[in-house]
């Protein structure tokens, strides 16, 4: 039932993700105004999230002092999109590449964390890029939405 809540509060993300295109440098400032932090919306969606994570479904991996999950699939529903789920807190994560670019929802849960550089919010990857995510200054959940679920992790 709690998967359920998650998905149901992903809803208007993935609406809002339907044609998104993670080449297009305006995309996170587009969603920022679209699905604000404290909007109705991403609220439901980091209540179904902690509340996943409190319950051991969502994040139950852990590797490297990073917890992560991969709750949904990409699929019909899902605008193509999979969604990863990582706990991060001040730890540099595995290099990879977004073979078709990469959304993140960045929530801050403590300290004043940044991805990336980045504050709590919406951070866009293009396709083709290449990183080993970062979270500094605190912790951070952060949902990863990867077109077709594509992502290569370099050894």
């Amino acid at each position: 039932m709690a998967a359920q809540a998650l998905t149901a509060a992903l809803d208007p993300v993935f609406a809002a993700l339907t044609d998104a295109d993670p080449a297009d440098a305006t995309l996170a400032a587009t969603l920022n105004a679209a699905l604000p932090l404290d909007g109705e919306a991403c609220n439901a969606v980091r209540a179904a999230a902690e509340a996943g994570v409190e319950a051991g479904w969502l994040c139950n991996r852990e590797a490297g002092g990073i917890q992560f999950s991969r709750p949904v699939k990409p699929g019909e529903a899902s605008a193509g999109f999979s969604v990863d789920a990582v706990v991060m807190e001040n730890v540099v994560g595995p290099k990879h590449t977004h073979t078709n670019g990469e959304i993140n929802l960045c929530f801050a849960q403590s300290g004043d964390p940044k991805f990336d550089g980045n504050p709590a919010g919406w951070v866009v990857f293009p396709p083709g890029s290449t990183h080993r995510p970062r979270v500094e200054g605190g912790r951070m959940l952060i949902l990863y939405f990867l077109p077709g679920g594509a992502v290569e992790f370099h050894r």
